[in-house]
């Protein structure tokens, strides 16, 4: 099975497409004002120490200061990997001190960015763990044998000197020794690099930025099944060559410059996908529907048959239309990188068999997710109860704002009801003062209401404050908004 990787790159955003069996499976955004900070490592200052929280806020140079947990403070650890008493974060940091951090997330709405103590830096093959002598593997890599010989391997290509631990990454299973060992030297210079910054600069100061989303396409989303890395500006196409030669060299054959009279992103329709992936009701081909509605608490997705009747029967529809809702949540939640709780509501079922078939179904589709997730059975209620870590911004909160029209809520009240509101604004204020007239300012829809429909209404509170009332519309004001004025 081929994957596709789409990388489009404009001054302003860099935009990354991941097209597998020929439909888009996961979409990131980085815009250059707004760069994501997640693997940034700062020296930072502690502002204020929380005993009672026992978390800290350090001040990294952003406009919110960061969160520290005592539980991420890599001090505060047995280095054997045994649980240790932990230390009152009163007693390890105080107002004032320089501390080097990373992010671990990165800021999400109102909160601030999220640090650990412990330092991790991420290669190609490997990753970095300058405090810790350890040498652990990814989980994915199952086989134990293949588990020794790669910690073996990288054992062996270290210097003696080395102090410092490693993770090995999937991608150095199939590793020669050279790149291994490049990758070991990069990592093990940068992070003298860092070091050397951290007695030379003033606290809070950026140490080490983490790679740019183009060049973090080619070190982490290139895998066996990526055909082509398919970049759309000349300039930052030979960038990425310099990038992967020095870097990754395996993945410089399957680079190519696109030079289509097309956009990138419409030929293979990924703006659609955009457009479909930040709207509430996503269409399944048999004909239901999913409705996605997501809140800052959690997400919901709703499974609705919609018009598809093809099943032998009722239960039969219900249960095909679970099957394919099953793989079209797996690809909103990452086409949308949704994270939190998120509760599904499948189509009831009554059938044990259907549920087993539907929640196996769905494990089978998160499969291809990279992100950490944990998915319950069926609950009494017949909803499954779903995790998925947040790591960055979801793409609705990139792209999108509330709407001024409604705050937020994702609807606005009737023309009728802003006229009634404003009859008993009218009312109220003829109470307290004694103009010559009120004049009505308000939107097209409301001004017609009053015309027609509410005429009567409106006539008989004239009668009643003895006062004449005139309407005057403001093309710009959305259908909430009026102001009435005494002339």
């Amino acid at each position: 099975m081929s994957e596709d990787i789409l990388v489009n790159i404009t001054p302003q955003e860099t935009r990354v497409a991941l097209i597998f069996q020929g439909a888009v499976q996961e979409l990131h955004i980085e815009r250059t004002l707004s760069r994501g900070l997640a693997g940034n490592i700062y020296l930072g200052k502690v502002v204020r120490v929380l005993p009672g929280m026992q978390s800290a806020f350090i001040d990294i140079g952003l406009e919110r200061a960061a969160f520290l947990h005592v539980a991420d403070i890599w001090e505060t650890r047995a280095h054997d990997g045994q649980a240790a008493q932990q230390t009152p974060i009163e007693k390890l940091l105080f107002d004032g001190q320089s501390l080097t951090v990373q992010v671990v997330k990165d800021p999400i709405g109102t909160k601030g960015a999220r640090l650990s103590t412990q330092i991790s830096i991420a290669g190609r093959m490997l990753v970095y763990l300058p405090q810790d002598r350890h040498i652990g593997i990814s989980q994915r890599i199952e086989n134990e044998a293949e588990r020794e010989l790669l910690k073996n391997k990288v054992q062996k290509l270290l210097p003696p000197e080395e102090k410092g631990g490693f993770i090995i990454r999937t991608m150095a299973e199939e590793a020669p020794d050279a790149d291994l060992q490049m990758d070991i030297e990069y990592l093990r210079k940068t992070w003298s690099s860092i070091t050397l910054l951290t007695k030379t600069k003033p606290a809070p100061t950026l140490l080490h930025q983490d790679l740019s989303l183009a060049q973090r396409v080619l070190r982490d989303f290139v895998n066996d099944e990526t055909t082509t890395i398919q970049v759309d500006s000349r300039e930052n196409f030979q960038k990425l060559q310099e990038f992967a030669a020095s870097y990754t060299p395996s993945v410089t054959e399957r680079l190519m410059h696109y030079t289509g009279e097309r956009p990138l992103f419409d030929l293979y329709g990924v703006e659609e996908e955009i457009l479909e992936a930040l709207s509430r009701r996503v269409p399944l081909k048999s004909g239901g529907y999913l409705i996605v509605d997501q809140t800052e608490a959690m997400t919901t997705i709703d499974v609705n048959t919609g018009s598809f009747v093809n099943g032998r029967n009722f239960d039969d529809t219900i249960f095909k239309t679970n099957l394919e809702a099953a793989h079209a949540i797996a690809r909103q939640l990452r086409l949308r990188n949704l994270g939190g709780i998120i509760i599904l509501d499948f189509i009831d079922m009554e059938n044990g068999e259907h549920k087993s078939a539907v929640l196996a179904e769905l494990h089978k589709a998160l499969l291809r997710d990279r992100t950490k997730k944990s998915v319950s059975e069926f609950s009494a209620l017949g909803l499954v109860e779903m995790t998925r870590k947040r790591t960055r911004e979801s793409l609705a909160h990139i792209l999108c704002e509330p709407c001024p029209a409604c705050n937020g809520k994702g609807q606005v009240k009737t023309a009728r009801t802003i006229c009634y509101e404003i009859l008993r604004e009218v009312l109220r204020e003829a109470k307290q003062f004694n103009p010559r007239e009120f004049r009505i300012l308000a939107s097209q829809v409301v001004v017609d209401m009053f015309l027609e429909e509410e005429s009567q209404h409106l006539a008989m509170l004239g009668d009643f404050i003895r006062k004449p009332i005139s309407l005057q519309v403001e093309t710009v004001y959305p259908q909430e908004q009026y102001d009435i004025i005494l002339m």
